[in-house]
């Protein structure tokens, strides 16, 4: 069973100790993936005060964002939107982001229709306010019963 670590040169650095990417037999777990852009640690949207603390964040840029390094790390492995067969998205606050990003949501993955769970949590690792957890399936695979 092929069992490869993908990590892409497009998508920013991981905040731990773990891969963009695993691919295991015909799919492709995603670790989590936030707005970060590569080489920054600066946040899209965010913005902070001297001490780091969170004082606004924009949820659309924030959401574009994460497509947008969910992209990068699909196209690392040869793969696109279309093959997405699971999203786990997490919020940190469901009733004012929810509308935003579920629209933008619709932008990017409407047409391919994964299955999808959206949660609240309290907070993230970084002052972010999305994360994204993809699995893919490898097309050499997804028409096969």
């Amino acid at each position: 069973m092929k069992n490869t670590i993908i990590n892409s040169p497009e998508a920013p650095e991981p905040v731990g100790a773990y891969p963009h990417a695993r691919r295991v037999g015909d799919l492709l777990f995603l670790s989590g993936i936030g707005p970060r852009h590569l080489g920054s640690k600066e946040i899209p949207g965010v913005m902070l005060d001297a001490n780091g603390k969170l004082i606004s964040y924009d949820i659309g840029v924030q959401t574009h964002s994460v497509f947008e390094n969910v992209a990068s790390v699909l196209k690392s492995a040869g793969l696109g939107f279309e093959h997405l067969a699971d999203v786990t998205v997490f919020l940190t606050n469901m009733a004012a982001d929810f509308a935003t990003y579920n629209q933008i949501y619709a932008e990017y993955l409407s047409e391919y229709k994964p299955c999808r769970t959206t949660v609240e949590i309290g907070s993230l690792p970084t002052p972010i306010a999305i994360e994204l957890k993809c699995i893919a399936v490898f097309p050499d695979t997804m028409t096969r019963p």
